[in-house]
């Protein structure tokens, strides 16, 4: 019995699993594209944090002031593409067994991700560029 049953699964049980390969690999696609899209805006504002912190900016407000503003456009992206995929699930929703095509949790996981991804992606050249020397930072091209 244990054999049929497994033999009338095995196909919606390799498409589940394919999938599953493909969401992985477009998590990883979108982490690092997040990382490299942020953290080349970061580094194209290098002489701009350099004339900051030569006009007396404080490191900490520095980087407030750039991860605020990273922040602010992942929250943004977070949130439409949130919307998109709540109405992209739809067409899902026959391949699911025991959960829901729109399951919160799985929505706020992977948005926590991304939101962390886009945080590291804003902070680690943030805080590299507010180490160089301010002559250096104005320097920079």
């Amino acid at each position: 019995m244990d054999q049929i049953i497994a033999a009338s699964v095995a196909q919606r049980r390799f498409n589940l699993i394919l999938m599953l390969m493909f969401a992985v690999i477009a998590l990883l696609l979108a982490s690092v594209g997040i990382y490299g899209v942020m953290s080349y805006s970061v580094t194209q504002r290098t002489q701009e944090i350099g004339i900051r912190m030569s006009l007396g900016a404080q490191r900490k407000d520095v980087l407030t002031m750039i991860v605020g503003r990273g922040m602010t456009l992942a929250v943004i992206g977070l949130g439409l593409g949130m919307v998109a995929a709540f109405f992209l699930t739809q067409l899902l929703r026959s391949l699911l067994f025991s959960t829901s095509a729109t399951d919160p949790l799985t929505f706020v996981g992977i948005a926590g991700l991304l939101a962390l991804v886009a945080f590291a992606a804003n902070i680690i050249p943030a805080r590299r560029a507010t180490k160089i020397d301010p002559i250096i930072a104005l320097r920079y091209d």
